[in-house]
């Protein structure tokens, strides 16, 4: 029994479990490479990150739509008062934007402490005179008047009985000169105009009773951009009148070559004989809505 001594000797105890730990080693990793096959394996990007499969165009079109229908959600509850249809259509996306909701909890409040021009039903009044792919002139100013009666909604133009500022004076006076036949309307009412195509927009909105300027910076001119730059993109060969430094500034993003440009200085009293007289801006613009086959703005129809 020499032989089986000998055997028994070499499987001592410690030998044995030796032998059971690796025997156990190499059972485990057997089941681990068994378990993870290509197969199963989740597919990682090159920086180890776990990877989603490609969205369908089906999926991505349904997730844009639904992100469209938030959005405009969203817009329908912060619509202003007065505000035209077809310019609501093309705009609402600005009702939702951060800007725009503090913009009118701004008005709001002021209108709660201090008399605030237009009114309220007046702010928007621009939007109300013509469809807004039916603009043709679009004329810019920069602030409501603060008097009482006076801002109604569109730039320059004072609601009867109240009397023409004097800027709209001379711009009368640059009319009796460069259009035949143009006499004084007798009052300050541009209703006429706007509802031809001219739109007259000022860059802020509202102001409070008798400060001018003071409701500037708080985000009525990131809207009134935003209407510029819809007009610029969308439609096709408008003419701007741009009167003044501060609306030149503000007309710097029109495509000249999409659309007319007429500078001049502005009509008031402190530069009008600098070059707004004798500019014949009024007349110039039929000529080119001609030229486009667009019918020319009846400047007298007041």
């Amino acid at each position: 029994m020499i032989g089986q001594k000998t055997i028994n000797s070499y499987f001592n105890p410690v030998n044995k479990k030796r032998a059971l730990e690796e025997n156990n080693e190499a059972g485990e990793d057997a089941k681990e490479k068994k378990a993870i096959t290509p197969v199963k394996r989740q597919k990682t990007a090159s920086d180890g990150a776990p990877t989603s499969p490609p969205l369908s165009p089906e999926q991505l079109g349904r997730i844009e739509r639904n992100k469209r229908a938030a959005l405009e959600r969203l817009a329908a509850r912060n619509v202003p008062e007065g505000f035209g249809e077809s310019w609501k259509k093309e705009l609402c996306a600005e009702f939702g934007k951060p800007y725009f909701i503090r913009l009118m909890s701004f008005v709001a409040q002021e209108r709660g402490r201090h008399t605030v021009y237009p009114p309220s039903h007046q702010v928007f009044t621009w939007t109300q005179m013509c469809a807004i792919r039916d603009v043709k002139v679009v004329i810019l100013g920069q602030d409501p008047y603060h008097g009482p009666g006076q801002a109604h909604g569109l730039c320059f133009s004072v609601q009867r009985p109240v009397p023409p500022p004097p800027s709209l004076e001379n711009m009368y006076k640059e009319l009796s000169t460069d259009i035949e036949g143009f006499q004084h309307p007798g009052h300050g009412d541009l209703t006429g105009w706007a509802k031809q195509g001219v739109l007259l927009l000022n860059a802020v909105l509202t102001v409070r009773a008798h400060q001018a300027n003071s409701h500037k910076d708080q985000g009525w001119e990131q809207f009134t951009d935003a209407v510029v730059l819809w007009l610029n993109r969308n439609l096709e060969g408008l003419v701007f009148m741009l009167w003044g430094a501060y609306a030149q500034k503000k007309g710097i993003v029109i495509d000249r070559k999409r659309h007319h440009v007429l500078q001049a200085v502005h009509p008031s009293p402190l530069s009008v004989h600098r070059g707004f007289f004798g500019c014949r801006h009024f007349s110039k613009t039929n000529e080119l809505l001609v030229k486009a086959g667009k019918s020319p703005i009846d400047w007298e129809a007041l």
